[in-house]
């Protein structure tokens, strides 16, 4: 491409922009017709880690006719460059334009990187908003856990994908495919995928506001369009991809990875994630064996992740682990078990990876009170993570790294005052463990409502509120053993209100990246100031998104998306949480009636664990 070379050679890391990885795969454009970008709103660095970038372009790469190819937000430099030398967004594969594929596919997993998805269709020459484009220009349809409330980019996206990509992609792709043969109208086509389960397309409904400012009503203004969508849930999960393209920059995860399993059961009240990817679904043992070899041969890595929500739920997990080292004993196989309880089996399961370096170990308490984590169903006692500190620095653990949440529903002082002095006891034993100061990494991040939890209707702290707790606790833990970090509570705000909003945050989206938002989840490059300038521009208030409790009968801007939970189950949860009920795990007691035996009566049967967990540590000889 003309002036490219030029250009690289002024950015920081240019190898983010030049493809030809390994196992990057590269199609005949002329003779494949349908043509197809992943797109991932964040530095290559970010999205090059994510699963699901890699799923979907084994996947779609995988049909003759269709080619997929990446593209990423370039950071700001790179974005100077492009705009003064009049080069537009292109992909990495083939250096095509943007403009020039069938479908531009976004990837939104944070609300924070609204404003780069703007940024990359204006860097591509692509209008923003769906309702100018042509007939000629791309499809630009959107994916991931922030689909889940999909109003706030509503304006910009042809259509959303809500839930499990790898079945409804095909299918979307298959009416692509015989509206392009048939030369329909535009029209035709987002009709056509309207009526495909699992695709919701904004521009196919009617959105109603009351005279009081609240979100009334969204319907439906064609026949094709449903008036909820329901979640797409794969039965069973697809091979995994075994051959994913290798960065020639370190990414944040320089490793392979293996999803071993989908969903969590365990409903921790504030968890999205845990409540709408379930019903769990197990990748089978072999599958998993054999995917491993296949990775370290494919891409030469030896450090593999085994992915899920909750690692040590898996059934039968140290044997797996055990099964990994025997066949690759030879291969110098490191393992990589994220997402851990903090118990003693987490411990022990961790303590038999035995090629790892003991360098420190990531739980998440959440809540320094074992009330708290009643109310938030965090199922973990003080007991329990006394223990498993006790039998990490006895089994050589030299840190450990803690995450807690602050401005839970029902939080009081005491709570927070509850932290640093389960801080105090962890540090304690310690040093009557090791003889010497642990090393203790406190992280502070903030509760952000989400929808299809049963803490959507919480309202979220304002900022001096969130401020003082962080003051109580930077005063309580000023020790040397201890790093304490936070999130700034004026990033959170900012990220319930995009959370929780309607179609009305559009114009504020948009306002915003014009005044220059962009790597808003970046510290160096977030300016509240321009938020509060495009909220109050747009007539709207980020606190009346953020910081209102609404009501339990309050219409709310995603109820059209049907996540499998019921409306009941979540209000039932969020009174459970008042007063500081738990719920436990369905996959070991009864049912927790979530609403998922709606779609698949088989859920609990079908995904049920043995009442036995493997509790002896993992033998290795």
């Amino acid at each position: 491409m003309t002036n490219l070379d030029n250009i690289l050679c002024q950015v920081v890391k240019p190898a983010r922009y030049t493809g030809g990885e390994w196992n990057a795969i590269t199609k005949d454009w002329d003779k494949t017709p349908v043509r197809i970008v992943l797109s991932y709103p964040d530095l290559y660095e970010l999205g090059m880690s994510t699963l699901a970038i890699h799923i979907l372009y084994e996947l779609l790469n995988s049909q003759p006719d269709v080619l997929a190819e990446r593209v990423f937000a370039p950071w700001p430099d790179m974005a100077d460059h492009l705009h003064a030398s009049g080069i537009p967004l292109y992909s990495l594969e083939s250096q095509r334009p943007l403009k020039d594929f069938d479908i531009i596919g976004f990837s939104l997993g944070y609300e924070l990187t609204y404003t780069n998805v703007l940024n990359m269709l204006h860097l591509a020459r692509i209008p923003l908003l769906a309702a100018e484009r042509s007939e000629s220009q791309p499809l630009v349809i959107a994916g991931g856990s922030c689909a889940l409330n999909p109003e706030p980019m509503a304006d910009f996206i042809d259509c959303f994908i809500i839930g499990d990509g790898e079945e409804v992609t095909m299918e979307l792709v298959g009416q692509f495919r015989d509206w392009k043969r048939e030369r329909a109208p535009k029209e035709e086509l987002v009709r056509r995928l309207a009526q495909v389960p699992g695709v919701y397309v904004p521009s196919l409904y009617q959105v109603a506001y009351g005279a009081n400012g609240l979100f009334q009503s969204i319907t439906p203004t064609v026949a094709e369009a449903s008036p909820r969508i329901k979640r797409r849930i794969v039965a069973e999960l697809p091979p995994p991809p075994t051959r994913p393209v290798v960065p020639y920059i370190k990414a944040i995860h320089d490793r392979g990875a293996v999803e071993i399993q989908r969903g969590c059961s365990r409903g921790c009240r504030f968890c999205q994630a845990g409540n709408t990817y379930r019903p769990v679904r197990e990748r089978p043992p072999e599958e998993v064996l054999k995917a491993v070899g296949e990775l370290m041969a494919n891409c030469g890595y030896n450090e593999v992740s085994l992915v899920s929500l909750s690692t040590a739920d898996y059934p039968g997990i140290s044997e797996l682990v055990a099964s990994l080292f025997h066949r690759y004993q030879d291969r110098n196989l490191i393992l990589s078990l994220p997402s851990l309880r903090p118990d003693s089996f987490s411990v022990r399961l961790l303590d038999s990876l035995a090629a790892h370096k003991r360098t420190g170990l990531t739980f998440a308490p959440e809540a320094g009170s074992e009330r708290l984590r009643q109310a938030i169903n965090k199922n973990t006692t003080e007991d329990a993570i006394l223990e498993t500190a006790a039998e990490a620095f006895a089994h050589g653990w030299n840190s450990l790294k803690l995450y807690f949440m602050l401005g839970l529903p029902t939080e009081t002082e005491g709570d927070v005052e509850a932290i640093a002095t389960l801080i105090d006891k962890i540090s304690s034993l310690g040093k009557r463990s090791r003889g010497g100061r642990p090393q203790l990494r406190v992280s502070l991040s903030t509760f952000v409502p989400k929808p299809h939890t049963p803490f959507q209707w919480a309202a979220q702290e304002g900022e001096p509120q969130l401020n003082a707790k962080i003051e109580l606790l930077k005063q309580r833990l000023r020790r040397k053993e201890v790093r304490l970090s936070w999130n700034d509570p004026k990033v959170s705000q900012l990220e319930a209100a995009m959370s929780r909003g309607d179609r009305r945050l559009a114009g504020v989206i948009q306002r915003a990246w014009q005044l220059g938002a962009i790597f808003d989840g970046w510290s160096e490059h977030f300016n509240h100031e321009n938020w509060l300038r495009a909220f109050q521009e747009s007539h709207l208030e980020p606190g009346f998104y953020a910081q209102r409790e609404l009501s339990l009968n309050e219409p709310l801007p995603w109820a059209h998306i049907d996540s499998g939970l019921t409306q009941a189950f979540l209000k039932r949860e969020q009174k459970n949480a008042l007063v500081s009920k738990e719920v436990p795990d369905c996959r070991y007691q009864e049912c927790t009636a979530c609403g998922l035996q709606r779609w698949q009566p088989s859920c609990r049967q079908k995904h049920r664990l043995s009442q036995a967990r493997p509790e002896s540590p993992l033998s290795l000889d």
